[in-house]
């Protein structure tokens, strides 16, 4: 039999300054404040993934998003033929763009990170040597992993976050995105139990009922259940009139890595932003009383073709 889905729909951007400031009263005064979240990615552009969420928590409710950044991100020069006449230099060139990427590409991340409520971000420098589907590449041949991992672990234990975001390793996706995601899930391990964040796996995608598959040899990128079970809808309608939509505030994200020219057609893509949780971080049993979802007024449908679409859940 056909399982049963329920989905809890979030309320958007209220259209008031007014509205705002009950949407805060509603959330116990200003709970978002308190809710604080690190994304640990491995690219300069990676907050893509979860970018309309990141907005939501950082920008609408108050919350602390913060950014470790692991590489330099300087094998991107493969598709800045675009970005050499805007930053004046030959980035397509090995030598030049390897060169002058890193430092390019951090002001972008910056700049990124400023439209969406970033707070802080930090970048470890590693190589950025070359696209590999192969975690385990990248963690025994390219980056200073227990130097990484130990970074991690101290951001987590000087941040005191409630969530950690990740992109979710799957089999198709870069063997740095892997690499970044295993080691976020090994530093968790390294807290105390009542001091580990929830570890969530972002993927942006045009359907909200992707599958996942753990990675070969790594157990600890195993989810609680295959299927995503948050999604937050980067179509959600807010402002006059509902003419406004999340999937604007991605799309300046995008704009602003602009020496990452494939990475442009992702414009208005992805409508989807969906989440899984890790078994080694796994998801707080009663999840509508975290402080992720107790803040935020909630109202339970049965039709996703709702005009109030925003953060979804499936038990």
């Amino acid at each position: 039999m056909k399982r049963l889905r329920i989905f809890v729909f979030v309320f958007l951007l209220l259209p008031t300054a007014a509205a705002l400031k009950a949407d805060s009263a509603r959330s116990g005064g200003g709970a978002g404040s308190s809710l604080r979240v690190l994304l640990v990615v491995a690219h300069p552009d990676d907050e893509y993934e979860m970018a309309g969420t990141v907005y939501r928590i950082a920008k609408e409710l108050s919350g602390t998003v913060d950014q470790l950044i692991i590489t330099d991100g300087e094998a991107g020069y493969h598709y800045s033929s675009l970005a050499e006449r805007y930053y004046g230099t030959s980035l397509t060139e090995e030598s030049v763009g390897r060169k002058r990427l890193p430092q390019i590409r951090k002001e972008e991340a910056r700049r990124a990170a400023h439209i969406l409520g970033i707070e802080h971000q930090w970048f470890l420098n590693e190589k950025d040597e070359r696209f590999t589907l192969s975690a385990q590449e990248v963690l025994e041949k390219t980056w200073r992993t227990d130097r990484v991992l130990q970074a991690i672990v101290q951001r987590l234990r000087k941040g005191r976050y409630d969530y950690v975001f990740v992109l979710l390793p799957s089999a198709d996706t870069h063997g740095a995105h892997k690499a970044a995601s295993i080691l976020a899930l090994e530093a968790a391990e390294h807290l105390p139990s009542n001091e580990r964040p929830v570890v969530l796996g972002a993927l942006a995608s045009d359907s909200n009922s992707e599958s996942y598959e753990p990675v070969a040899q790594y157990s600890i990128t195993a989810t609680t259940t295959p299927d995503s079970q948050l999604h937050f809808d980067r179509a959600a309608h807010f402002g006059y009139r509902n003419s406004l939509t999340y999937q604007i505030v991605v799309d300046w994200v995008i704009a602003e890595h602009k020496s990452q020219g494939l990475f442009q057609n992702r414009c208005r893509q992805d409508r989807f932003e969906n989440f899984w949780f890790f078994q080694a971080a796994p998801k707080p049993k009663d999840l509508e009383n975290t402080p992720l979802f107790s803040m935020i007024l909630t109202k339970s449908v049965h039709d996703t073709r709702t005009e109030a679409t925003g953060v979804q859940k499936t038990p």
